[in-house]
């Protein structure tokens, strides 16, 4: 006993100081995109033409990028002639809406907070039921990591629970195969109002690689009202956290988060 508890204090605190610290971010990470669509020439569509989901696109008033179908995959950046497109290493973003993830510059406007009724309900104890619907099982894997002792989620009041009918709301991943709809909405309508809905990740969002595929519904948002949209494929676990605090007001642009106690 005495050997396991000298091992214990020899390692030392394993939980990562975010979000009152900065966080340790692996060296491949894909964060927020730096836009520059300024420096397009006029008929380029080499960007556009490069992207596997559509995520690119043009109209009257320019370029613009979709992050909820985007999957960092970078093959706009080396398609474009002009270095208009940049991935950097910024974690967060999550945004309130769908409309907020359509770019047409770098600006992304991150989540807002719930309400002050709805952050009285789920600010301090939030429980969510996680459904994988028709995912790869990356999403739901950096999902299932925030329950660590790295990431230690339960720090927040904020778990997962088995049963939709124990749940304030829904976190989901996949783009929803036709499969998984009846599911989803019968998990959906067994939770008990006020509930929130999260979708994590391209697929949930969008469809992503699988958009417009007879076989699914792309995303979420066809099937059940979303309250967070979480882009990436998948998104790194801090991105998710930094979703769910933002949401909960835990985080505030400027400040640091608010105590846990």
């Amino acid at each position: 006993m005495w050997k396991i508890l000298r091992a214990r204090l020899a390692q030392g605190t394993r939980t990562i100081s975010f979000p009152a610290g900065e966080p340790v971010l692996p060296d491949r990470l894909r964060g927020a995109p730096a836009l520059d669509f300024a420096r397009c020439r006029n008929g380029c569509r080499a960007c556009i033409d490069a992207c596997p989901t559509g995520a690119l696109s043009a109209d009257d008033a320019g370029p613009k990028l979709d992050l909820g179908k985007c999957l960092f995959c970078t093959d706009c950046v080396e398609a474009c002639p002009e270095g208009a497109i940049e991935f950097t290493r910024d974690w967060r973003l999550a945004t309130r809406t769908r409309e907020a993830l359509v770019l047409r510059d770098e600006t992304l406007h991150l989540a807002d907070a719930l309400d002050t009724k709805m952050r009285r309900l789920f600010g301090r104890s939030l429980k969510l039921r996680q459904v994988s619907a028709g995912g790869c099982n990356a999403c739901e894997a950096d999902v299932n990591v925030l329950g660590t002792v790295v990431f230690d989620l339960g720090r927040f009041g904020i778990s997962f629970v088995a049963s939709p009918r124990h749940a304030d709301g829904l976190l989901i991943t996949g783009a929803v195969s036709q499969n998984m709809r009846l599911a989803l909405e019968k998990t959906w309508a067994a939770v008990p109002a006020p509930k929130l809905v999260i979708a994590v990740g391209a697929c949930a969002i969008s469809g992503g690689p699988f958009i417009d595929h007879p076989e699914v519904c792309n995303g979420a948002g066809a099937i059940v009202p979303v309250d967070l949209y979480i882009p990436g494929c998948p998104p790194h676990p801090i991105t998710i956290l930094d979703g769910l605090l933002r949401l909960l007001g835990r985080i505030e642009d400027g400040s640091r988060p608010s105590s846990a106690s």
